[in-house]
């Protein structure tokens, strides 16, 4: 049985179907054909019954059993030969027979046969199969009372009168109809399993289709590749062909944004790899050729590397932020409280803006997010106002209802730049001789995006920049704490 099913299981899908609406066919049929052939044996043994309890109520009397009774011989013989097609014979309760003359020929007693002489108030007849002394399948009809003598006459007691016909008619009638069950049923299997294979294959195309689409993507690689769905399909195959379709359409795109992401980078890159290689150089040039540089000039030069040594590092930092997958990060989301984040984002942002004056307003709000991912976004957006803020300038930071608004009093941006803030590595004109990366609006998204929430850049009336980040509340503990 476990090698049919390993068997089974290694068939296609399509061969597995055609076998399965194949079996569940030849069971339909084998219970609708022995059903039938229960039907029609019982309808044709009514027949019989029918025919065999006429026949017999007309051919024997009350006195043709007296006389045969009065004459009946120890042992039961066959007939004298004269045709009929009648069985008829009287049984007694020790299991002797008399057959009337002109029967078939004689049937064996059987127990049902001795039980009905013993049955004093039997009125009905009693039908069953036996066989006759030639071993010929007969039908029997058992009673204590001849049909004729009516059913107020007494019934003989000790004795009962068998009447028989043979079933050779009805056995040949029940096995033709048995071949022609058995054909038709055979065909019926047949058929079922090639329509059940020609179903399965055309329910079976789009996955096909699927399966070559799958199997091309990774040969090739190629993600552009769709398969045509019928927009007004709700079937499970079309829906599967939609997430197909839309997997290898969020893969594409994610691969476009790598490959961006790797491009901007590499230009990001370059730039300041450039300038530390040509300061190295003439750090390098000056001690072979026995030149010192000016102090001014080399304590330049250090400041310089130093400053792009910064710069390369915090570009590193930035893209290994962009980088992290969101299961690194919601493994560390947590509840807590955005006015203590804000607060220590401000320390920092005091620290490297030691000119400003920095005020803040802040309530209490608690957010489900990861902390230090939460805490860089806040300093990204302090220290763009600290970057654009003139010197002795204010920025104002407010929080109220998990509404985060910052406000400095720069320059302000252009409204044909706030499209581009928040994509990764831009830079507006004015900010590229600044330090930065241009991924700090894009960290800032991310991770607001994550939690939730939105940030949104405008321009403040009277001049300066406005940055407003808004997050969803939660608990003030965590859900399992609470």
């Amino acid at each position: 049985m476990n090698k049919l099913v390993r068997r089974y299981r290694a068939l296609p899908i399509r061969a597995r179907l055609a076998v399965l609406v194949a079996a569940a066919v030849a069971f339909a049929v084998a219970a609708v054909s022995v059903t039938c052939w229960f039907i029609v044996q019982q309808k044709l043994y009514d027949q019989v019954d029918d025919r065999l309890s006429g026949f017999a109520g007309r051919m024997l009397s009350a006195d043709d059993v007296t006389a045969l009774v009065a004459a009946c011989p120890q042992t039961a013989d066959d007939s004298d030969g004269r045709p009929s097609f009648l069985y008829l014979q009287v049984v007694t309760a020790d299991g002797k027979t008399c057959v009337v003359p002109n029967s078939e020929g004689v049937v064996k007693v059987t127990t049902t046969d001795r039980n009905a002489t013993k049955n004093p108030a039997l009125r009905k007849h009693i039908f069953h199969n036996s066989t006759d002394s030639k071993g010929n399948d007969v039908r029997v009809m058992i009673t204590a009372v001849p049909v004729a003598m009516g059913p107020e006459i007494e019934p003989y007691p000790g004795i009962a009168v068998m009447s028989a016909v043979s079933l050779a008619d009805t056995q040949k009638t029940l096995n033709d109809l048995a071949l022609i069950l058995l054909l038709v049923s055979g065909v019926g299997v047949i058929g079922a399993g090639a329509a059940g294979l020609a179903v399965a294959r055309a329910g079976l195309r789009p996955v096909d289709k699927l399966t070559e689409a799958v199997e091309h993507v990774a040969r090739t690689e190629d993600l552009a590749i769709r398969i045509p769905v019928e927009d007004d399909s709700e079937d499970e195959v079309a829906r599967l062909s939609r997430s197909f379709n839309s997997m290898t359409a969020s893969l594409a795109s994610s691969r476009d944004l790598q490959q961006q992401l790797i491009a901007d980078a590499g230009h990001e890159l370059r730039t300041p790899l450039t300038s530390l290689r040509t300061n190295i150089e003439l750090l390098t040039r000056s001690e072979e050729t026995g030149r010192p540089l000016p102090p001014e000039d080399r304590k330049a030069l250090l400041a310089s590397v130093k400053a792009q040594m910064t710069e390369l590092a915090a570009l590193i930092g930035d893209l290994q932020e962009l980088s992290r997958s969101e299961g690194q990060r919601g493994e560390r989301v947590q509840v807590v409280s955005f006015q203590d984040t804000v607060e220590a984002a401000l320390g920092r942002a005091r620290l490297r803006g030691p000119e400003l004056t920095i005020t803040a307003d802040l309530k209490p709000w608690f957010v489900r997010a990861e902390p230090s991912a939460l805490e860089r976004a806040i300093v990204n957006i302090l220290d763009n106002a600290v970057k654009f803020s003139p010197d002795g300038g204010t920025i104002e930071a407010q929080l109220s209802e998990g509404v985060l608004t910052v406000r400095d009093h720069g320059p302000g941006i252009a409204e044909d730049e706030l499209p581009h803030v928040f994509d990764r590595f831009w830079r507006s004109p004015s900010a590229r001789a600044l330090p930065g990366s241009g991924l700090g609006l894009s960290i800032v998204a991310r991770t607001v995006q994550q939690a939730g929430g939105q940030v949104t850049l405008a321009r403040a009336e009277g001049g300066g920049t406005v940055a407003t980040v808004r997050l969803p509340g939660a608990p003030t503990r965590p859900p399992e704490a609470a």
